[in-house]
């Protein structure tokens, strides 16, 4: 496949794809080039991009899904590992948007305006 045939297909910008692979979140394995230095994509590359973007979508790093991918695999326990360590960043990062309204819940109880100035009633 052409890098544009890949791109439909798994709905990612052409763009994106090249900087993947320029960081190695496509290894070697889905790619070749043809006689022309095009770029030719094994049909492997579609589940792989499926995989790289379902961790994009819940919270990992490019910098995370590299580390992960030069793993070349992992045990049941390693995954559950990460999945667990996101989860939790996850929670944390709840809990602080939790907190973060009830300050403002707070500030619109307080009936502070900014009328007379920043922060005075």
């Amino acid at each position: 496949m052409k890098i544009s045939e890949v791109a439909s297909r798994i709905n990612l910008p052409i763009s994106t794809i090249r900087y993947y692979e320029k960081i190695g979140i496509i290894p070697d394995e889905h790619m070749l080039r043809d006689h022309n230095n095009y770029r030719i994509y094994a049909e492997s590359i579609i589940q792989h991009l499926e995989v790289v973007k379902q961790c994009v979508a819940v919270g990992f790093s490019i910098h995370e899904i590299q580390s992960m991918i030069s793993k070349d695999g992992f045990s049941s326990k390693d995954q559950a590992s990460i999945i667990q360590a996101k989860i939790s960043e996850i929670e944390e990062a709840q809990k602080q948007l939790e907190h973060s309204k009830q300050n403002l819940y707070e500030i619109l109880k307080s009936d502070i305006t900014c009328e007379d100035g920043f922060g005075k009633y």
